[in-house]
């Protein structure tokens, strides 16, 4: 036989190169309202737990904010009939050093296409993230808001406040997520093989993740519920949804 995706350009690869040029044509719903400037900011998105399938969005709200960095590749191996069959593993890191973050792992035969992937992954990923202070509160947030704790693996890391001018007290590679983040004082604690290095970044990542999953008193004020963006704009979504019906029916 051909093997698998053996005259398709492998699992979905050629359409992510075709998609990349040209103007972004959204085709998801949430797509299309931030592509019409309905939804304003990405907070917005996070408020209604919306589901991110295009990593244009964040690129539309974000734009040349966002800063990426490789952080690990890492030849994995399969033993197949033929002999080893060797691919590259990429660990990148998004940031805009100002409450957003994100971590993408992608897995490919070239190192240039698992970066590539890797970047659209961590993109998808992006994560709103919660600073605080330690101690008196004047100036902008600067630190963690409460100690918080992340594992993968073996590995285990938890992040502890700070006083303001302490700086970031870890190891080079949770110290330069914890700075992409938009944090600038924090002490780390880490247990487990901090030598694996996905691992040790992951564990990071989800204590991160964390900080806005700690209800702490200054967010007790009752809650205002409001539509959604899918239930504010549903004429503009049905709108567009049978002008590209009728588009199809033309063609």
């Amino acid at each position: 036989g051909r093997g698998r995706g053996g005259d398709r350009g492998g699992r979905g690869g050629r359409r992510g190169r075709e998609g990349e040029k040209g103007d972004w044509v959204p085709v998801t719903k949430l797509g299309r309202l931030v592509k019409n400037k309905k939804i304003k900011t990405l907070e917005d998105i996070y408020m209604f737990s919306l589901a991110v399938k295009e990593y244009q969005i964040v690129e539309e709200f974000l734009g040349t904010q966002l800063v990426d960095e490789v952080m690990k590749i890492s030849p994995v191996q399969k033993q197949t009939k033929a002999g080893q069959r060797t691919r590259f593993k990429a660990f990148v890191v998004v940031g805009d050093s100002n409450g957003h973050l994100g971590l993408g792992v992608k897995c490919s035969k070239e190192v240039t296409l698992a970066i590539r992937g890797a970047i659209i992954a961590a993109k998808l990923a992006v994560i709103p993230v919660r600073r605080g202070y330690w101690g008196a509160q004047f100036g902008a947030p600067h630190t963690v808001p409460c100690k918080v704790s992340g594992s993968c693996g073996s590995v285990r890391m938890r992040l502890i406040p700070a006083p303001r001018g302490t700086g970031i007290v870890a190891a080079k590679a949770p110290k330069k997520v914890l700075s992409m983040a938009g944090i600038t004082d924090c002490y780390t604690r880490a247990t487990g093989h901090r030598k694996t290095m996905g691992n040790f970044i992951k564990s990071t990542y989800y204590a991160i993740a964390k900080t806005y999953g700690y209800l702490t008193p200054d967010l007790w004020t009752p809650t205002v519920f409001t539509k959604s963006p899918y239930q504010e704009h549903t004429d503009f979504l049905k709108e567009t949804a049978d002008r590209e019906k009728a588009g199809k029916k033309l063609e």
